[in-house]
């Protein structure tokens, strides 16, 4: 009876273990996004759809997530009269405030430096879609087969949406004292089926007793 406890509890320790150690499947590619006020809403269109309007605030950010709800947001500043100072107004164009965000050096591909973030101001015609403004600012630009957005400004090099390890999802009650410490998730785990392991075999000895 004793060495079955011990059984279920190296069990239930294994589990506990895994579940901290979940990886889920990331994507390396270029996320589309527009201003809304003061943050950045995930575009529901890509940019050879959107036809965004004079003033607008769009931004794109390179980096390795699993979809648009995992998806990393474009860093810095990024409000329409800040980028488009030094561009004035004219008549029958229109005005898009772009945010290149090349990402981080943990995203970026094998042998590969991601440049830094810029914003861009491109002057287009009133129906130029976001792909045609962002081509008058970053290019060269790379597109696959399926018209999927690859590269801007020439990065990177190679390489379009790959499959890639993927990021560890950590719990929500984790926390570390180090990146190599256990999770706070694991550490009362172990403590709960400690317990509950003592109290079955003190249950078990009981019985013998009686």
């Amino acid at each position: 009876m004793i060495r079955r406890a011990v059984l279920l509890l190296l069990a239930a320790l294994l589990l506990c273990a895994g579940a901290g150690q979940a990886q889920a499947a990331g994507y390396r590619y270029w996320s589309f996004w527009d201003r809304d006020g003061d943050h950045w809403v995930y575009a529901t269109q890509g940019p050879s759809m959107a036809r965004p309007s004079d003033g607008d605030v769009q931004g794109f950010r390179f980096a390795v997530s699993e979809d648009s709800a995992d998806a990393s947001r474009p860093r810095g500043r990024a409000d329409f009269e800040t980028i488009c100072a030094k561009t004035p107004a004219q008549d029958g164009k229109k005005r898009v405030a772009l945010l290149l965000d090349f990402g981080t050096t943990t995203d970026a591909p094998s042998g590969e430096t991601p440049p830094a973030p810029r914003t861009a101001c491109a002057q287009v015609s009133p129906d130029a879609t976001t792909a045609e403004a962002l081509a008058t600012v970053a290019k060269p630009l790379r597109y696959d087969t399926n018209a999927l957005l690859c590269a801007i400004s020439g990065y990177p090099e190679k390489g379009c949406g790959e499959q890639v390890a993927g990021k560890q999802k950590p719990s929500a009650q984790k926390k570390a004292t180090s990146d190599d410490g256990p999770s706070l998730g694991l550490v009362a785990g172990i403590a709960v089926v400690a317990v509950l392991g003592g109290a079955a075999i003190w249950q078990v000895r009981r019985r013998g007793q009686s």
